[in-house]
């Protein structure tokens, strides 16, 4: 039962902090500031769950150039940098992991 009152406790914080800042209609408004530093959120938090993926396999460091998802991850950079298309570098960069791995 404790568990259903943490997970009711926790949709309404995460609901309550998504309406703060999405309702167009509350007069809420971040500063320039915040919304440049809130704007390095999204890369930082993924560099923090893809780059354990990348450089690490069963607890040990890889530091090999032939690492199949380090050539996957730097592959999937590269193809976003260049084509800015989201669904066009997940499957070509998927693709050649798959053909290397």
């Amino acid at each position: 039962m404790n568990y259903w009152l943490l997970i009711i406790a926790m949709t309404g914080v995460v609901f309550t902090s998504r309406y703060l800042f999405l309702e167009p209609k509350l007069p809420l408004k971040l500063s320039d500031e915040a919304l440049r530093v809130l704007s390095y959120s999204a890369p930082a938090v993924l560099s923090a769950v893809i780059g354990p993926l990348v450089f690490t396999h069963e607890g040990a460091l890889i530091t090999e150039l032939a690492n199949p998802y380090l050539i996957g991850a730097v592959t999937a950079v590269v193809l976003m940098l260049l084509t800015k298309n989201t669904l066009l570098t997940a499957v070509l960069s998927m693709t050649l992991f798959l053909i290397i791995n």
